[in-house]
């Protein structure tokens, strides 16, 4: 049963991923992409899980982005290749609001998420330093930032112009990748985020691999 559980949330993150993938391509919110099924159908309808992690990931954009831009050096929102910061968003999601998913296997099934789909050969390795640096920080008991809703959280007007600033810097991205030719992937490439799903590596609750700590 939850062998089963695990391969569902692995297949719900790619869901997912597929969904807010396309959603910064096309400029749509991703709950409207999940909602009117424009995604890649291969695996299914989209789960209850991964409904969540796409609505979860576009209600929390202004913070997980601030998470993000405070956590990768020398990187902002702005300059990560889409689906590198789509997986990021996913993975951010689950640590800080998902409380029944260790951190350990979060980042873990980023990693594989970036293995398979990454926009670099480096993706892996940016992801699992990015969330293990927030994974390290939970660790610890500290908070970045306030979460939405808590005591100190400067409120909705200061994650309204977040949101507006983050999607304005991102923009220019989602542009260039929209406008680049599309040329199909070599059979066995991994790197295309909407055609080839990646083989699974489940990951067990009671053999957390940690990641983040190599």
């Amino acid at each position: 049963m939850a062998s089963n559980k695990r391969h569902e949330r692995t297949r719900a993150r790619r869901m997912a991923l597929q969904v807010l993938y396309t959603g910064a391509i096309t400029g749509e919110s991703p709950t409207a992409v999940a909602e009117s099924g424009r995604y890649l159908d291969e695996d299914g309808e989209l789960s209850n899980y991964a409904l969540m992690l796409i609505r979860g990931c576009e209600a929390h954009r202004a913070y997980l982005t601030r998470q993000l831009n405070a956590t990768a050096e020398n990187w902002s929102v702005s300059r990560m290749p889409i689906v590198d910061l789509a997986i990021l968003r996913i993975g951010a999601y689950e640590m800080l609001f998902v409380d029944e998913v260790p951190n350990s296997v979060a980042i873990n099934e980023a990693v594989e998420l970036a293995k398979a789909y990454g926009a670099e050969d480096e993706s892996p390795r940016f992801v699992n330093g990015v969330l293990g640096k927030i994974a390290r920080s939970i660790d610890a008991g500290e908070s970045l930032f306030p979460k939405p809703g808590s005591a100190s959280d400067p409120g909705e007007a200061a994650d309204e112009a977040a949101s507006a600033d983050s999607a304005a810097e991102e923009a220019p991205a989602a542009e260039d990748a929209a406008a680049a030719p599309v040329e199909p992937a070599p059979e066995g490439d991994a790197t295309e985020v909407t055609v080839k799903a990646a083989d699974e590596r489940l990951v067990e609750d009671d053999e957390e691999a940690a990641v983040y700590e190599s």
